[in-house]
């Protein structure tokens, strides 16, 4: 009975894989005309927060009721965006943290008027990033990640020395990245300095199973093409779910203290949820149709 099911799973996997590539071209293309769309009307790829726009943060290590500071202060700051920091065992409000594009003293003003004290280095703290800064910055972490991308390239090419198989590897990771930065802002995420380090991070999540779904099947001979795949998924969706529940167990305990790895745990999780679906339908269709026809 056993083996009738196996041999089921077999047929339709054997008969549909093909097909199965209309998934992963559809969710591609969305993704190319979502993010034209996006950049059109925002002039950019990502919606960007203070620490890559420059502005003002101003942490107050008090307790406030943050929906009416929000409330009386909202139309007198430029792009107002506040967060609660909570202890992680009490659940406690600790400080609240303020962020906008108006400038520090400004800001201070306001706030000071609302809370009727003065605002010192005992009961908060203020930090003010220029803009021309926080834009070069930007820039230059876009650069290491094409450069990193590349890299990541030319060191697939030169493990497979293969066409095919390397455009396979390269084609999941890129679509790693790109479903990953749709669904960050279909969510309407800010992205953070955090954030795009979190993006090179991901290109190193993104090729390792990658690279051992290909191994199996290119530099092995024992057992089936369907066996080399199926034995390939065993280790390679343990190690993507291991990293997966650590990454979103480290995101629940941040959340509520660290807004930088918030930012980080969130684009893994979603990255990684997005490799398993690149690496095991269009990296493992890719490269069975390869070995098959080459066969």
């Amino acid at each position: 009975m056993e083996q009738e099911t196996e041999q089921r799973k077999k047929h339709w996997y054997n008969k549909y894989y093909k097909l199965l590539l209309l998934i992963p071209a559809i969710l591609l293309v969305f993704s190319f005309v979502y993010m034209a769309v996006f950049y059109q009307t925002n002039g950019d790829f990502i919606y960007k927060d203070i620490s890559l726009t420059g502005g003002t943060t101003i942490t107050i290590y008090e307790k406030i009721n943050i929906n009416e500071l929000e409330k009386e202060i909202s139309g007198k700051l430029n792009d107002l965006n506040t967060r609660e920091i909570y202890d992680i065992i009490t659940g406690e409000q600790k400080s609240i943290i303020i962020e906008t594009k108006t400038k520090a003293a400004e800001t201070k003003e306001v706030l000071e008027a609302y809370l009727g004290y003065e605002l010192t280095a005992d009961n908060s703290s203020v930090e003010f990033t220029g803009s021309l800064f926080s834009e070069d910055f930007y820039k230059q972490l876009l650069i290491a990640i094409l450069i990193s991308f590349i890299f990541m390239a030319i060191v697939v090419f030169i493990i497979f020395r293969t066409f095919v198989p390397s455009m396979a590897v390269i084609i999941s990771a890129f679509s790693d990245i790109l479903m990953t930065l749709v669904l960050v802002n279909i969510l309407g995420l800010k992205m953070s300095l955090g954030g795009i380090i979190a993006f090179l991070m991901l290109i190193g999540y993104s090729v390792d199973t990658d690279i051992l779904l290909n191994t199996r099947l290119l530099k092995r001979s024992e057992g089936s093409v369907n066996q080399r795949i199926f034995g390939a998924f065993k280790t390679g969706i343990t190690m993507t779910l291991t990293s997966l529940f650590a990454m979103g167990f480290a995101l629940i305990v941040v959340s509520s203290f660290s807004v930088v790895l918030t930012h980080i745990f969130t684009i893994l999780v979603i990255g990684l949820g997005f490799d398993i679906f690149n690496t095991w339908i269009t990296n493992a269709s890719i490269i069975k149709w390869y070995v098959e026809k080459k066969k």
